[in-house]
């Protein structure tokens, strides 16, 4: 099926949906994207082109903020409002929706999770800290989020490797990928396997959240 838009009104003004439908969908996976880019990112990408072959609809969503123009992301109360906003289009499919997003988006995802009903969060390249400032950690977001949690991580994420989170964190690491999941030239993997490893860490995982 060919990609569909939909605007939704939010209290920070219109947001944007691009669905990418699955024939008979069992979940649909709502993906947000980071402070600094938008839903062209690469994981993004490469999640909206598998999964809806395995009965799972993806709903890449742009806050406000980036639909405006705008360059600099808002307050995150600003952008838990806008995510909020949109929820009930999410749910109008009428199966579970899990929440997720790249960075930033995985926080809001993290944050809002609970309240909204959201099935389960899926973090991509969770920012768990400040590059350099471990001190200054995120971990309580990722932990509050009262829902199961998969977090698919670069190995070579200056904003926190696999290794800095909690033994138990259910946590899929990215072999040489950074925080956008791009891996050097000279590393013995290419952009097109660092995609399978992200799009099989969520069908493995999605799987099993029936």
């Amino acid at each position: 099926m060919k990609p569909t838009t939909e605007t939704v009104a939010t209290p920070s003004g219109d947001a944007r949906i691009t669905w990418h439908r699955a024939a008979r969908p069992r979940l649909v996976l709502a993906l947000g994207h980071g402070a600094g880019g938008g839903i062209e990112a690469r994981d993004l990408r490469a999640l909206a082109a598998a999964l809806p072959a395995e009965g799972v609809a993806v709903a890449l969503v742009e806050q406000p903020w980036r639909v405006a123009g705008r360059k600099l992301a808002p307050a995150p109360k600003t952008l838990d409002a806008g995510w909020t906003a949109l929820w009930p289009a999410l749910e109008k499919p009428g199966v579970p929706v899990v929440a997720g997003g790249r960075s930033a988006g995985a926080r809001v995802a993290c944050r809002t999770a609970r309240a909204l009903g959201a099935r389960a969060v899926l973090a991509l390249a969770f920012p768990l800290h400040p590059p350099g400032k471990p001190e200054k950690s995120r971990l309580a977001e990722l932990l509050e989020a009262g829902v199961p949690t998969r977090v698919v991580q670069g190995e070579r994420d200056p904003f926190g490797g696999p290794a800095e989170f909690p033994a138990d964190a259910d946590v899929v690491p990215v072999p040489y990928a950074d925080h956008g999941f791009a891996v050097a030239r000279s590393a013995p993997a290419d952009e097109a396997g660092t995609a399978d490893a992200i799009t099989g860490a969520a069908v493995e995982w999605l799987a099993g959240l029936g």
